[in-house]
């Protein structure tokens, strides 16, 4: 296999089936699911289940006990769990575009991490996608999305997928190129090499924090921006709190100002144990 796909979820089992089902219909296949599930319950554990015996795709399931938002962790265990050298990160709350995967296979680079990035829908929208719009990619079609009530803006030029557009935007844009949870790419021994994922973090730029470590330790980001997209599915945020957005603010501006690299609470826990 060439990559491994990891995406995070709890207690989403809608959100989840359309994730799957999307990448059930990629243009490249050459890949392994690994759903990092941070404590759901039984009904979240069916639907893998399900998937699993459906699937055309390996997928496996990293699971541990829910003992409140443990996101950095379950992601470090997904990371040890995946069997390729090269891994794309995404949220179980994301549609991928059929030519995702395409795309950060062939863009990946020795010495870059990819930075992609997302379309958000709103509630309605998100609800009424099916199996079958994902399979025939209306769901990414402007039109489509026009005639059931998205507004018009300057963001829907994501989903243009005109080659000679996309290599634009992606070099005008003034976005910056960072490491997006819902949407990033690395090789695993650059990931291993930062010790993973912050334990430290909670809610709140934890995959920003990553890109950051990265980027102090010589790895470059490279704008995918308008190649690789996926469509967000709306949905509620119940643990986000001021007080661990503030605190992973500190721990950004520590990394930032100190030119940290390495996580003293990270990946290594799971690897050396």
């Amino acid at each position: 296999m060439a990559l491994s796909v990891i995406f995070t979820t709890y207690n989403s089992p809608d959100w989840l089936q359309k994730t799957v089902w999307g990448y059930w219909n990629q243009s490249f296949t050459d890949f392994e699911i690994i759903i990092a599930d941070d404590g759901s319950g039984e009904e979240t554990k069916k639907l893998v289940t399900q998937l699993q015996s459906q699937s055309p795709i390996p997928i496996k399931h990293v699971w541990h006990e829910d003992k409140g938002f443990r996101k950095c962790e379950i992601l470090n265990k997904a990371i040890v769990a995946a069997e390729t050298d090269y891994l794309v990160f995404t949220d179980g709350d994301c549609i991928p575009h059929k030519d995702f995967l395409k795309v950060h296979n062939e863009e990946r680079e020795s010495g870059y991490f990819l930075s992609g990035g997302y379309f958000k829908l709103p509630m309605n929208i998100s609800k009424l996608i099916t199996q079958d719009d994902i399979a025939s990619g209306r769901c990414f079609e402007l039109k489509w999305l026009k005639e059931h009530g998205l507004p018009s803006s300057f963001k829907n030029t994501k989903l243009f997928f005109n080659k000679g557009f996309t290599k634009l935007m992606n070099t005008v844009t003034p976005t910056n190129a960072s490491w997006n949870g819902h949407n990033a790419s690395g090789w695993k021994n650059d990931i291993i090499a930062v010790n993973g994922y912050n334990e430290a973090m909670k809610y709140g730029a934890l995959d920003r924090e990553l890109g950051e470590r990265l980027m102090n330790k010589g790895i470059k980001p490279k704008q995918i921006r308008y190649a690789a997209v996926c469509l967000h599915l709306d949905h509620s945020r119940s643990y986000k709190n001021q007080k661990d957005i503030d605190l992973n603010k500190a721990i950004r501006e520590k990394v930032k100002k100190e030119k940290i690299s390495w996580a003293t609470e990270g990946i290594d826990k799971y690897i050396f144990k």
